[in-house]
Parts: C-alpha cells; sequence; structure tokens
C-alpha cells in the first residue's frame, strides 16, 4: 500500500541529518542549548543567523517555554531544502 502525502513528508523528515546548529551544544545541558535543525538548513545559515537563533532558543528555554519562534529567513530556508 502507498503511504499518503502525510506519511511521505513525515518519513522524508525524519530521515534527514537533524542536528544542533553548535556542535558543541551535545554536550551542554538541556538549558543551555540551542536550536536543532536539518544539516541542509545548517548549512543555508549564515554565522550571524545561527548565533541569532540559539540566542533565541535559549531566551526561551530560560523562560520556561518549550518553543520558540524561527525567524522569518530560518523559516523560508526550511521550507527550500
Amino acid at each position: 500500500m502507498a503511504l499518503k502525502k502525510s506519511q511521505r513528508s513525515l518519513k522524508r523528515w525524519t530521515s534527514e541529518d537533524w542536528g544542533y546548529i553548535s556542535k558543541s551544544d551535545k554536550k551542554k545541558p538541556k538549558s543551555k542549548r540551542g536550536r536543532y535543525l536539518p544539516k541542509s538548513v545548517r548549512a543555508k545559515l549564515t554565522k550571524g543567523q545561527k548565533a541569532y537563533e540559539n540566542r533565541k532558543k535559549r531566551t526561551a528555554t530560560r523562560a520556561g517555554k518549550t518553543r520558540a519562534k524561527y525567524s522569518k529567513s530560518t523559516v523560508k530556508k526550511m521550507r527550500r531544502r
């Protein structure tokens, strides 16, 4: 039986190479980690965008939130991957 469109999308999403923007974040406690993105998106971000995304995520985590919104430029890059 063929997969539905949403199932194909989820399968592709899970097979991507996910990781933290900063390689050292793996070793840090969860409260000090930054963004977790696919490799294709991490490669497209500039140094400044990576720093901004990490700051934004860490600030939200400190405030007790489990999610932080992505910037518009990051969202565009995530949709184009």
